[in-house]
């Protein structure tokens, strides 16, 4: 059996979610860490994780590329962070912005603005100390990088991970993680990542219900497209499937202390 690490449980493609996780166990995914995007999104996130403790398990998030997320949004997440942080295993989605800074006039100053609310929230998960999901892509991660280590966080993945080779071996020094998506399976930028990273450094996530090409095209995306994470994760590293499985599950409890079952 393997976890997913990173799936929006929130999206209306898992309005039943009984039946999402009860299709993921059928391809020997466990359960799935599931991530919030904003104050709404993280009272689904928690009532998701209520409905099935044993298989969901919630982290209270505040996203990065959300451009229309203001001052009372963020405070509405740390309401929610001051109440239920017993209640939840992590903080994430949070972190920083970058495609949305594409075409965007004021780019610099929304990535000051992002890096003082990441600031913001990273002072959050010391105060109740919870590991962090990052959304960090590219030049991004250098700098949630520096932001980690300036407030002290010792557990955080580096969610669907894209990033120079350098920036990744300090990310991996530092003892944080990096995850891969089903993108693995075809792209070649993900290969090498895996094929570079010690396996006690990895995770897999579907980052559902984001949509795949390849074999994955026209496929729905959830927690069950892992396993097939798991295997490619396998192969590149010339391992068997259930020796790999075993030790990303342990990776996931790890970092999110969660009772291997």
């Amino acid at each position: 059996m393997v976890i997913d690490s990173h799936c929006h449980l929130h999206d209306a493609a898992y309005t039943d979610l009984r039946e999402t996780i009860r299709s993921a166990q059928t391809f020997d995914v466990w359960g799935a860490v599931a991530v919030g995007c904003d104050a709404p999104t993280n009272e689904r996130t928690l009532a998701a994780a209520a409905a099935l403790p044993k298989a969901v398990w919630p982290c209270l998030g505040f996203h990065p590329e959300w451009a229309h997320l203001g001052h009372e949004d963020i405070e509405r997440v740390e309401a929610q962070l001051a109440e239920h942080h017993s209640r939840i295993v992590g903080l994430g989605e949070i972190g920083l912005p970058w495609y949305s800074l594409e075409e965007a006039a004021d780019a610099p100053s929304r990535m000051t603005w992002a890096r003082l609310r990441l600031g913001r929230l990273l002072g959050h998960a010391a105060r109740y100390d919870l590991p962090v999901v990052l959304h960090a892509p590219h030049g991004a991660a250098v700098l949630a990088l520096e932001a980690l280590k300036r407030h002290g966080i010792e557990r955080a993945v580096f969610h669907w991970h894209k990033a120079s080779d350098d920036v990744t071996r300090a990310i991996i020094d530092a003892g944080y993680f990096v995850s891969v998506t089903p993108e693995v399976v075809y792209r070649e930028r993900d290969r090498q990542l895996v094929e570079a990273v010690p396996l006690d450094s990895l995770l897999v996530e579907s980052d559902g219900p984001w949509p795949y090409r390849g074999e994955f095209a026209g496929m729905a995306s959830g927690p069950w497209l892992v396993s097939r994470v798991a295997e490619e994760v396998a192969k590149l590293k010339r391992m068997p499937v259930d020796d790999v499985m075993f030790q990303l599950s342990e990776n996931t409890c790890r970092l999110f202390d969660l009772i291997w079952a």
